[in-house]
């Protein structure tokens, strides 16, 4: 298979085994391209693509303008937190405006879940979904299984275990839907309040502690607290929250075996991690950085390609 199933990346929901394999294939090609001393390709030269950022990021977003920009894309960057939606203008305006500038694709960050499709039905545009609310954040969870694939050689049949703020975490839905796709075994671990109420319904077991859960895995994926997206405190404090669920070298050593670690970043450190684990061999947090720019400029490249075909 040499093209994607979707015309749109909305969610890992949306997509299928082979889908991510060809994304993984693509990505180890231009995982050589980064390692270059020229590192840029011609592929999108005659592509422009909007960033429409409705919501903060630094990395996601410096990671995607690097992926376009070393495809030679045409870039147009869009931060709604300084625009004239404050003013009231609405989503559809929004793109509207920008469509009128003949952009061929949208990578969207938006507080709610569904922007991107929503998006998707009415614009003739192909919208990257780089976070939607609490929902999806598909090339994430891309990149995280594709750093688990580099680093064990396979995804299929390992034990990962997401840690923490599962709840407000577009992060852990995506990369659940990823890693069971890719054939691996998934737990989910953190405080009952983080955890959501039906998430065994999608075949995630639930374990309350910590150290059970990294005996059982061969990767944790250690999420961020979400404090900015928390109304209420869902737990007492955070040095109980580190004690509890926080990884420590003492943890690590007491394993007797050696686990993979990740974050998606941006690391709270000796929160979720101390910052002698956030830097050992164990933790591949650096590459998985790495992986983000290649992985994003497979799928960029992916859908482009879609573009390009049709217009031929």
């Amino acid at each position: 298979m040499s093209e994607l199933s979707v015309d749109h990346l909305l969610g890992i929901k949306y997509i299928t085994e082979d889908d991510i394999q060809l994304i993984f294939e693509t990505a180890d090609h231009f995982k050589e391209v980064i390692n270059r001393p020229i590192k840029k390709v011609p592929s999108l030269r005659d592509i422009t693509i909007a960033n429409l950022f409705f919501e903060n990021s630094t990395r996601t977003r410096l990671s995607f303008e690097l992926a376009e920009k070393r495809l030679s894309a045409d870039v147009i960057n869009f931060s709604a937190s300084s625009s004239s939606v404050k003013k009231g203008e609405t989503l559809i305006d929004t793109v509207n405006n920008i469509l009128s500038m003949k952009v061929d694709m949208v990578v969207m960050r938006h507080p709610n879940p569904g922007a991107g499709i929503f998006l998707s039905k009415h614009v003739k545009a192909s919208i990257v979904n780089a976070g939607d609310g609490a929902h999806e954040h598909p090339t994430q969870a891309l990149l995280d299984c594709y750093s688990i694939r580099e680093k064990l050689g396979d995804v299929a049949g390992k034990k990962v275990v997401i840690v923490g703020d599962i709840l407000h975490s577009r992060v852990a839905l995506s990369n659940i839907f990823a890693l069971q796709k890719l054939g691996a075994m998934v737990k989910v671990c953190g405080p009952k309040t983080l955890i959501p109420k039906h998430i065994e319904s999608l075949g995630v077991q639930v374990e309350s502690s910590l150290k059970k859960a990294l005996e059982w895995c061969d990767v944790a994926n250690m999420l961020r607290v979400q404090n900015e997206r928390m109304e209420i405190s869902y737990f007492p404090s955070t040095r109980e929250y580190t004690q509890q669920y926080g990884v420590n070298k003492a943890l690590l050593d007491s394993l007797g075996k050696e686990i993979v670690l990740m974050h998606p970043g941006p690391i709270n450190r000796g929160v979720e991690i101390t910052s002698d684990v956030a830097d050992s061999d164990h933790a591949i947090i650096l590459e998985q950085v790495q992986n983000g720019v290649a992985i994003r400029m497979a799928v960029l490249y992916l859908l482009a390609s879609k573009i390009q075909r049709d217009e031929d």
